[in-house]
């Protein structure tokens, strides 16, 4: 078999009946098939597993399933059309919902369009009691499933079956599933279906934007292992289509599949006409909403990504009142409306009925809205791969330009806007880094194959030695997951209910009693949030979710918005919230935890960068686009034509920055010293994003206190961070570079903050997943402070009984990892070791503090009285 130079495609793969077929079909739509798309059915038909990697909206899912379809066709020739209930031939494993319904009927026009029989079917949390009997009974030859449905089913007795003709494992959007415990489950789930699979079987990955693929296909193809791939291993690469192809033993092949398609990005920021010297967060953005109206004027239909969900509400009251026009053209989409709501806006996007739709995360991934022309970012995307991701929602066809609009909240976005524009067009991709030695999942897991046939440990242990994330798990930490499952491990070995699995004759794992199991199948999934309350109109009729502790602080007759109305409280019912329709004009809008997402690794080092060329402008050593200037010049090994606009805009605030204090370059750490009737404040400026900044003030609050008795304050953003302190703070030249040492670091962060506590309302969520604590029924879920209280009598039993137990460990893990950041904090120190540190004692806040100083306000002041305290600041320091 040989390899053409135009991509990993043998004469053979054009010459068969089912690549005929799908090419007769695909001309009759006006298509024709991609190089990539070519590639990858040609690896389906010799049963390779990989990663397809391609720009949103660019025929993706096409590359596998038709790839299928060619493979199936080959196989049946004859009677390709009239076969039917040909069992599950491809698994289609997908992060979201929403993707399921769009994904489903595009493969329903291919599958019509061919005259076939194949039926398509989806398991989720929405799907019809009805509709999974039927698939109980017969299951569709293509399944879209969601992670959590698809360990559901790993907990039906005979599993196994459903899995015997399956050909393809398809996951969708591998790229957002990485990196976390969903993506373990499905790590989990691929290591069992290999397991019990006996006929081949291929693993596709599909992913847009992502810095690590090499190591996402190894996380994905890592179960593959255990089917003895042979020891002979030759690679091989087709240069000009992008395919890397490795042969193993012979038969089963890797590949990594890059669609080489230029996929055109035009990035326009949204310019204030006055630049703020003294800018402060969230308060720009919507005093450019005149702006924004002309942009959705001559769009058919635009996108609006907001951050969060309560500034989406916002948004989409204040565009109805900017333009009272936009009435029922414009929509709402976010997490918390009502899932029929939600619908109707992904059907109305899809037959191009809306103007616009303001939303948030919540259409990020693959849905094919064919209409949509245009996306507005407000505010920073805090990442590379996610404002690509966005970008691609529009024109979300190949060869067609997507055209992204950023509208900055603050001044000082405009840099990132710059940054983001240089990120893309050098490729510098976030990577998702893979999770390790999730106890908690595990635990889950194994109770989930307990509940349907039981296992083996031998054999499971076995499996999981061949997943990535389970990999280094030794034998004595499975001995003690057993354990801890069978008997409630050291600490809980006293009480019935921590035992769970019985040992059956034959060493065979069971849970055999009814009530462990409908628990057990209740709370399947590693989502964990906050306790979420229902909201219904009294007279009927559903309107979304709110957070339990925003409605805590109701009281009946306050009136909220959800889901673009203003909402009356009444009361709260059977775990419902009970609202009317108010046409109070003044509401509260709810605020959702976990809103604030730190600054990406990438994005922050490009803004560094951004603010060395400004520094360069400002010292006179740049072009700054005045002078016509053309012609392209290398700068430490960057090529660029002149200043981008966007630090031109911003000119005026440099000016004043480097006049009252400093401009930093890249490589250097700018520190400001700066007293006001608050107290002595210290500025720092590793723009690093707001979690390393968390880490790091309390890092330094702490080294400074070792040697000064002294106390601080906090603030922080994704710039920088402060130290308020009422006495003056001991940094100067003798000691700085003491204080920002990588030595000691984690028995420092450890020190410095309480580690404890942290590591306390981690393990709410581990003991979640791990089913040590039981959320409630349907319609009687546990109130969120009951469910901490129940995990800290457990963190504090295991504390004390049994301080080694995985999860106490999983816990302090976690806190280091995801919220202190400690690998990013440690590459920070290190950079910053190499730097020059400048220290300046302005004699006023300079327009890099101001926002600090703003957001550090914000925790005692209205938003009204805040905004009237920033504009006497402001007219002071003018």
């Amino acid at each position: 078999m040989s390899l053409l130079r135009s991509g990993y495609i043998t004469m053979e793969l054009k010459e068969t009946i089912g690549y005929r077929t799908i090419r007769a079909w695909m001309e009759t739509q006006g298509r024709q098939p991609f190089a990539f798309q070519e590639e990858t059915w040609q690896h389906i038909l010799d049963q390779g597993s990989g990663l397809v990697n391609a720009p949103t909206g660019c025929g993706k899912t096409f590359s596998v399933f038709l790839g299928v379809l060619v493979d199936f066709i080959n196989r049946h020739p004859d009677d390709y059309r009239t076969r039917g209930g040909n069992a599950l031939q491809l698994l289609w494993v997908s992060p979201l919902r929403a993707l399921a319904k769009d994904i489903g009927r595009a493969m329903e026009e291919v599958i019509a369009g061919l005259g076939m029989r194949w039926q398509v079917g989806t398991r989720n949390g929405d799907t019809e009691m009805s509709e999974r009997q039927k698939q109980k009974r017969r299951m569709p030859e293509v399944l879209i499933i969601t992670p959590e449905s698809l360990h559901l089913l790993l907990a039906q007795k005979g599993y196994a079956e459903v899995f015997a003709a399956l050909k393809v494992i398809a996951v969708d959007e591998w790229h957002e599933l990485l990196g976390s415990k969903r993506g373990v489950q499905v790590e989990l789930a691929l290591s069992r279906i290999m397991g019990v699979k006996k006929g081949a079987c291929s693993i596709i990955g599909i992913s847009a934007t992502i810095g690590n693929l090499e190591q996402a296909k190894e996380v994905l193809l890592a179960s593959l292992g255990q089917r003895g791939r042979g020891d002979g291993v030759a690679s091989g690469s087709a240069e000009e289509g992008g395919t890397a192809a490795v042969e193993v033993g012979g038969a089963a092949r890797e590949f990594i599949v890059r669609a080489r398609l230029d996929k055109p990005i035009h990035v326009e920021s949204i310019l204030p006409d006055e630049i703020e010297k003294y800018p402060w967060a969230g308060h720009l953005g919507l005093k450019l909403i005149h702006k924004v109206i002309p942009i959705l004027e001559k769009s058919r239909t635009t996108l609006i990504f907001i951050n969060t969900r309560g500034m989406s509400e916002t948004w989409y009251q204040s565009l109805l009142t900017v333009s009272p026009d936009l009435a029922g053209a414009i929509a709402l989409h976010h997490g918390s409306i009502d899932m029929a709501l939600r619908n109707w806006v992904e059907e109305a996007l899809h037959e191009g009925k809306l103007k616009a739709v303001v939303c948030t995360a919540s259409l990020d991934l693959g849905v094919d809205f064919r209409p949509v022309e245009t996306v507005i970012q407000v505010g920073s995307p805090k990442g590379v791969a996610r404002f690509l991701q966005r970008a691609g929602r529009s024109g979300h066809q190949p060869g067609q330009v997507s055209t992204i609009y950023f509208l900055p909240t603050h001044s000082l976005e405009l840099v990132e806007a710059a940054a983001l524009k240089s990120a893309m067009h050098e490729g510098l991709i976030e990577s998702r880094e893979p999770m390790l030695l999730c106890y908690d999942v595990l635990i889950q897991y194994l109770g989930t194959l307990a509940i349907s046939d039981g296992f083996y440990p031998d054999d499971i242990f076995r499996e999981l030695q061949h997943t990535y994330c389970y990999s280094e798990m030794t034998e004595d930490e499975w001995r003690e997951i057993l354990h801890f499952i069978t008997e409630g491990g050291s600490a809980l070995q006293q009480y019935d209910e921590f035992r769970k699995v019985e040992v059956m004759e034959g060493g065979l794992y069971k849970i055999n009693s009814r009530r462990v199991a409908m628990r057990h199948r209740l709370h399947i999934g590693t989502i964990v949030s906050d306790a979420m309350l229902k909201v219904r109109f009294t007279s009927g009729g559903y309107v979304g979710v709110i957070e339990e502790y925003f409605i805590s602080r109701l009281d009946p007759g306050d009136v909220f918005t959800l889901a673009g109305r203003n909402l009356e409280f009444v009361m709260i019912k059977d775990m419902t919230v009970l609202v009317r329709k108010s046409t109070a004009k003044k509401s509260r809008v709810p605020s959702w935890n976990g809103g604030r997402m730190p600054l990406s690794a990438n994005l922050g080092m490009m803004l560094r960068r951004k603010l060395d060329e400004a520094s360069e402008m400002v010292a006179g050593r740049a072009d700054d686009g005045e002078t016509g200037h053309t012609e392209s010049e290398v700068d430490r090994g960057r090529t660029r034509v002149e200043t981008d606009v966007e630090l031109r805009v911003l000119r005026p605030l440099f000016e004043l920055q480097a006049a009252l204090s400093y401009m930093p370059r890249e490589n250097e750490l700018l520190i400001e010293q700066i007293e006001t009737k608050d107290g002595w404040h210290l500025f720092v400026y590793p723009f690093e994003g707001r979690l390393v900044h968390e880490a790091m003030a309390a890092l330094l609050a702490y080294r400074i206190s070792r040697t000064t008795p002294i106390s601080f304050s906090f603030a922080m953003n994704d710039y920088g961070f402060e130290l308020l302190s009422d006495q003056p703070i001991p940094v100067d030249d003798t000691n700085v570079y003491e204080l920002f040492s990588p030595e000691d670091l984690t028995a420092d962060i450890q020190r410095s903050v309480n580690s404890a506590e942290m590591a306390r309302r981690k393990f709410r969520d581990i003991a979640v997943i791990g089913g040590l604590i039981f959320q409630g029924f349907p319609g009687e879920h546990t109130k969120a402070r009951h469910l901490q209280s129940s995990a800290s009598l457990l963190f504090n039993v295991f504390s004390e009984y049994d301080p080694h137990n995985l999860l106490i460990r999983q816990a302090y893990n976690e806190v280091m990892d995801q919220q202190m950041e400690e690998r990013r904090l440690r590459n920070m120190l290190e950079r910053i070791r190499q730097s020059n540190i400048v220290l300046r004692w302005p004699g006023k806040l300079t327009p890099f503090c101001f926002p600090l100083k703003v957001d550090s306000m914000r925790e005692d002041l209205s938003s009204e009285k805040l905004e009237d305290r920033v504009r006497r600041m402001q007219a002071q320091l003018r």
